[in-house]
């Protein structure tokens, strides 16, 4: 039965990182995304707000309303960390190539990990740093053949991007109790309210087109249904297995648009290639040495 379960979770960790990997093609499909990103993020951040409410009015009843106080600030701080790593991918999206950006996201990890040794004093082992490293070689390398500004700035947002769920996850283990989905609505609200304030100050329509405002609500919906699926299979899988799952979404985020069929045909650089290689073999190193630990991290 245990091993059902194991195979059954394996299943649906992978689904969710499926659902996540259509953002890039999502993004690619907007009209002038450069010109719509903070609309873009004002959508998606309201949208998460509703459905994650919406589902937890359906999971607890009306008592969910007390998750939000004890969020704490804990559960601020991992809902501004979700802003900013909703913020980070917009950007970075609509800078640089998806493959740049996904593989940003590859890395967070090891951010994580660097966080947790700085604020939390977690011990971080020598196969951790040996992967931060080689990971570290695969971003220099795609950043040094990316000379171009837009594509500096993408993968600098990427950056920002992985931060921001790393700061998540680090807020996480820092108070376990915290609610976790009420935490991720949270980030919903506070994606939703710097858009507003960024579009106020700049001068710019608060509304898109009918096409960008439901491609952005339809993200929103995929990121939070992604979010219930992971969190349904991630209890009983250990975080080795779970980076190794997460590559889902960036592998299947760089193939959705790449292939002809959906119409973008985005063909990743050889830099991109070569620095994703780097960056792939430094998360295999990492998960199958600390595949013995079995340590779990689910959340709930």
């Amino acid at each position: 039965m245990k091993l059902e379960k194991h195979n059954s979770d394996i299943l649906i960790v992978l689904f969710a990182g499926i659902l996540w990997s259509f953002g890039a093609l999502i993004v690619r499909n907007l009209e002038n995304p450069s010109n719509v990103a903070w609309q873009y993020l004002l959508f998606r951040g309201v949208t998460v707000f509703i459905f994650l409410n919406i589902f937890l009015l359906i999971k607890e009843g009306k008592s969910f309303i007390n998750n939000y106080y004890h969020i704490g600030l804990s559960g601020c701080l991992g809902g501004f960390g979700i802003a900013l790593a909703a913020i980070g991918f917009i950007w970075s999206l609509t800078s640089t190539t998806a493959a740049n950006t996904l593989l940003m996201l590859a890395v967070m990890p090891f951010i994580t990990a660097i966080l947790a040794y700085i604020f939390l004093r977690e011990k971080v082992s020598m196969t951790t740093w040996v992967s931060i490293a080689i990971a570290s070689v695969g971003i220099i390398f795609m950043a040094y053949n990316n000379t171009d500004f837009n594509d500096l700035f993408g993968i600098l947002c990427g950056l920002l991007s992985s931060l921001g769920f790393a700061i998540f996850a680090v807020t996480l283990r820092w108070k376990k109790n915290t609610p976790k989905f009420t935490t991720v609505a949270l980030g919903g609200l506070f994606c939703f309210v710097i858009s507003l304030f960024a579009l106020f100050f700049s001068d710019n329509d608060f509304t898109m087109n009918i096409k960008n405002s439901s491609l952005s609500t339809l993200h929103g919906f995929l990121v939070c249904f992604g979010f219930v699926l992971f969190t349904m299979g991630s209890k009983s899988l250990p975080a080795a297995e779970l980076t190794l799952l997460s590559l889902t979404e960036v592998l299947g985020g760089v193939f959705w648009v790449w292939l002809p069929i959906f119409g973008i045909n985005e063909v990743p650089s050889a830099s991109t290639i070569i620095g994703g290689f780097i960056i792939t073999i430094s998360i295999f190193y990492y998960s199958f040495f600390t595949q013995k630990k079995r340590h779990y991290i689910g959340l709930s």
